[in-house]
């Protein structure tokens, strides 16, 4: 069998690409998920929260959410229809936090959960918390002088 053979060969049995549904999918699911924290936001606004405390509530809310979800087995079947519509909010964040603990809890609750928890999501994390160190102390510093 030589390139060109071998080549249509893998073409006629590759499964066709569905690039046009999977993006609309992934478009329609991260945008329900976004319009829904709008919709959190919103109600904790009219409840008479700032909108930065709105704000924070509504992330709290969807990571609460997503872990939620993750937990019961529902964000996996979501994700596979929506594909990169479910990674980009802040559902994938908490779901790629949770997934990891979820699946290695019998493990225990130190090497397995605890542990496997940080996977992913560790260098996201110490990279945030030294973010926010120096930040604070260069802020700290200028306001110091000023």
């Amino acid at each position: 069998m030589d390139k060109k053979e071998y080549s249509k060969t893998v073409k006629k049995n590759s499964p066709k690409s569905k690039s046009l549904s999977n993006c609309a999918k992934a478009f329609v699911v991260g945008g329900a998920i976004c319009a829904l924290g709008q919709g959190l936001t919103e109600i904790y606004t009219s409840l008479g929260l700032g909108r930065d405390d709105a704000g924070t509530l509504c992330s709290v809310s969807l990571i609460f959410l997503g872990v939620l979800i993750t937990a019961l087995h529902i964000y996996d079947k979501i994700a596979k229809h929506a594909g990169a519509g479910t990674l980009v909010p802040i559902t994938g964040f908490a779901n790629a936090m949770a997934s990891p603990a979820i699946e290695f809890k019998s493990e225990g609750m130190i090497t397995g959960l605890g542990a496997k928890m940080f996977v992913i999501a560790g260098p996201v994390i110490v990279y945030g918390v030294i973010s926010a160190v120096l930040y604070g102390t260069v802020l700290f510093v200028i306001k110091m002088f000023s």
